[in-house]
């Protein structure tokens, strides 16, 4: 299963390649969700974009309604304010935790107490986390890491609506409309939708919502023992790695899936599934056994506008896929 991407960092390239708008109200909509509260989880790149992209600046929206452009201003002050308060927690907890520290040095110099050691180990861990999440918050150069996608955060899907590819914020673990919440926990691996079950779990979204996520590697968790090409030796347990695959040559993926818009009252939720099939044989033979469907750029809108009576020309598509050659290598 894709269990992690590695997704665009210039959202606004969708503008460039595809022609497609940017939904500024749907990603507004999603920060002012996150400042109120909701669980709301987005990657270092996506809230780069918005707070130093300068797409303004750039010209991208230099025809937007005014509208449009105080919804980016505010996208850009949400999401400093957001990295400020996250600033003052972390403060805090090197506060503490080094008071911790510093309280369990001192006892051990005199005595070693089980507490002291614990909170010795405990509190440094704790130092470390918090000062690498303040490096990240801090920094502005970006990095590779930065636009990696887990299930629950949230990426850029292109979509269509009345007859224009648009991009909307969406979350990664589909919640098919209709169903409870707790479908969320129910059925946790959601983030992808096997090909062979389209037409049975996810019946409600092939052939009426599809999207297209651009990414330009994926990783998989497989068995070490399955990497190395051995059988597990007796009492020897399984332990996993992660192996980042990369087509060759390097290229932008345009990733079918599947989403949904779900409503609750008032609470409504955009996610996607990426779909997957049977793995060519240099990722069957790292191990995985399920692999992501790159589509043809030339079959992008007759997959963002699906016919729900012709499922066979969809499936057409899927088959008629780009066949890179995957490399791997093991993720840091």
């Amino acid at each position: 299963m894709c269990y992690s991407a590695k997704v665009w960092r210039a959202y606004w390239e969708f503008v460039r390649r595809f022609g497609a708008e940017i939904s500024i109200r749907e990603f507004a909509a999603l920060y002012a969700d996150r400042d109120d509260g909701a669980k709301i989880k987005t990657t270092k790149a996506m809230d780069d974009a918005f707070l130093r992209d300068g797409a303004l600046r750039d010209g991208m929206l230099r025809d937007a309604p005014p509208e449009a452009q105080c919804e980016l201003r505010d996208i850009g002050e949400r999401i400093a304010a957001w990295n400020a308060r996250q600033a003052a927690e972390l403060e805090r907890l090197l506060f503490r935790q080094r008071k911790r520290l510093a309280d369990a040095e001192r006892t051990l110099r005199t005595r070693t107490t089980q507490k002291a050691l614990n909170d010795q180990r405990i509190a440094a861990d704790k130092i470390e986390w918090a000062m690498g999440k303040l490096a990240d918050l801090r920094r502005t150069a970006p990095e590779e890491r930065d636009r990696r996608i887990f299930p629950g955060m949230y990426a850029p899907v292109m979509v269509m609506e009345r007859g224009r590819r648009v991009v909307k914020p969406m979350r990664y673990q589909c919640r098919p409309a209709g169903k409870p919440a707790a479908y969320d926990a129910k059925y946790p691996g959601t983030y992808n939708a096997r090909r062979d079950n389209l037409e049975g779990f996810w019946k409600g979204q092939f052939g009426h919502t599809h999207g297209i996520l651009v990414a330009d590697a994926f990783y998989e968790n497989v068995g070490r023992h399955r990497v190395e090409g051995r059988a597990l030796a007796p009492g020897e347990t399984e332990q996993n790695v992660v192996l980042e695959f990369e087509p060759q040559p390097r290229q932008d993926m345009l990733i079918a899936c599947v989403y949904s818009h779900w409503r609750s009252g008032d609470e409504e939720l955009w996610s996607f599934a990426a779909i997957t099939d049977e793995p060519p044989p240099e990722i069957a033979a790292a191990g995985h056994d399920r692999c992501i469907i790159p589509i043809k750029e030339q079959h992008i809108d007759a997959w963002l506008g699906p016919n729900p009576k012709r499922l066979d020309a969809l499936y057409a598509i899927l088959e008629d896929r780009e066949r890179p050659y995957y490399e791997y290598r093991r993720a840091a």
